[in-house]
């Protein structure tokens, strides 16, 4: 009997520390206040970048050429260690190059980008569409082992930020498998208490987002809050805190959100609540959209949850998109990124989201853009003249270090002077 008790007793214990092995008890960076993290997409490829995947997310219709691209920012590759040559021609009549995102010295240039500028970390981006595939989940597990490794080696922080665009219904399953897979291979979240991986609340944070879309998805609430339940409440593999990306009108349910009360009860089971703001104003109009922040925030305190806004620097997609005008919301010499991120503080947010780091297909990166892009039937957006191609990198360090009052508040945006010092 006391040896059957024993038994029974060892059990137990070994149930409940389960999850402990499986999530180290804290990190380096132990919450999201305070911080500006980027969104990183990581999902560009070049034919010889041994992913097997083309010109993954540089073509546009199946096709990579002249006239045929899905990316309206060209990126600088001058300090990239390998690169590819491109179909594309410069005005010298010079071959164009781009990298790949599957090659691990692009993610270290990217996370020495964000030490060099005072960027403090990146959600990575992982579309469950993709990570079913063969080929597509080999690709995203390279390029988030490789930004694991960098994130450590240059003391930035890091998340997954699990994008539900294009699951269909029933997906929820799909996730909580792959979150598993995850876990155990590359020991996300179990890398010692000096591990970078970002935390909240005392919990390793993990991001959902596309959750309460009105734009007739397949999916619903419902895989929504089975995603969510299981990242909380699972006794081996939960235990994290949950961030929510969310559209923009959420609270009110207006324009892009579904008209489903529900949506709140989901909410108030999550940490962090994220909306997505980017295209949905542009420099003029920002101003009568500031409040929105305010109230939002407001709402999130009335139900203890803390809450990050959307700044972007400016939006393009003609090339994904012929009929759309390029250079849709300009930038403005980062006049218009400088109003988000200045307004947002003032308003009271304490953590930001950039959208997004390498975003060049929608024109809303931060990384280094070519000041000499292809020439011919593609055009791309350029900064102006006197704006350097690393502005936007300065920007977002700088916007960081203000959001911890670490420099003085401005809403003058900082000059484009000896920024690399």
């Amino acid at each position: 009997m006391k040896k059957q008790f024993l038994s029974i007793l060892m059990l137990l214990l070994c149930a409940v520390g389960y999850s402990q092995q499986k999530h180290s008890k804290t990190s380096a960076f132990k919450s999201y206040k305070g911080l500006v993290m980027a969104g990183y997409q990581g999902w560009f490829n070049a034919p010889d970048d041994g992913a097997g995947r083309g010109w993954n997310h540089y073509l546009s219709h199946g096709k990579f050429e002249p006239g045929s691209t899905n990316v309206d920012i060209w990126p600088d590759v001058s300090e990239y260690k390998k690169t590819y040559k491109s179909p594309f021609k410069l005005a010298d009549g010079s071959d164009a190059y781009l990298y790949s995102s599957y090659d691990a010295s692009s993610t270290d240039t990217h996370f020495k980008w964000m030490q060099q500028y005072g960027i403090d970390g990146v959600l990575v981006q992982r579309f469950i569409g993709d990570v079913q595939r063969g080929r597509g989940r080999n690709h995203n597990d390279v390029v988030l082992g490789n930004a694991l490794r960098s994130a450590q080696k240059y003391h930035r922080a890091i998340s997954l930020m699990y994008d539900l665009s294009g699951m269909g219904a029933g997906g929820d399953s799909l996730v909580i498998k792959d979150w598993k897979h995850l876990v155990d291979s590359m020991k996300l979240t179990n890398q010692g208490n000096n591990q970078t991986w970002l935390y909240h609340n005392g919990k390793p944070l993990v991001a959902v987002w596309g959750v309460g879309f009105n734009d007739h998805r397949r999916y619903g609430l419902a895989e929504a809050e089975r995603i969510i339940d299981f990242l909380k409440n699972d006794p081996v593999y939960g235990g994290c805190a949950v961030l929510l990306g969310v559209p923009t009108y959420w609270r009110d349910f207006g324009n892009d959100t579904e008209k489903d009360p529900h949506l709140h009860d989901l909410l108030k089971k999550v940490d962090i609540v994220h909306p997505w703001f980017v295209g949905r104003f542009n420099e003029d109009a920002y101003p009568a959209f500031k409040s929105r922040i305010a109230d939002d925030i407001a709402w999130c305190k009335a139900n203890k949850l803390d809450y990050v806004p959307t700044v972007f620097p400016g939006f393009s997609w003609h090339n994904m998109n012929p009929r759309a005008p390029q250079n849709q919301i300009p930038r403005n010499r980062g006049h218009f990124y400088w109003k988000q991120i200045t307004g947002a503080i003032e308003e009271g947010a304490d953590k930001l989201y950039v959208a997004m780091f390498d975003e060049v297909d929608e024109g809303t990166a931060i990384l280094k853009a070519s000041k000499n892009p292809p020439v011919g039937l593609s055009h791309f957006v350029t900064y102006e003249d006197d704006i350097p191609n690393d502005y936007y990198l300065y920007l977002t360090g700088y916007g960081s270090k203000m959001l911890r009052k670490q420099v003085p508040f401005t809403e003058t945006v900082p000059a484009p002077i000896n920024h690399t010092k």
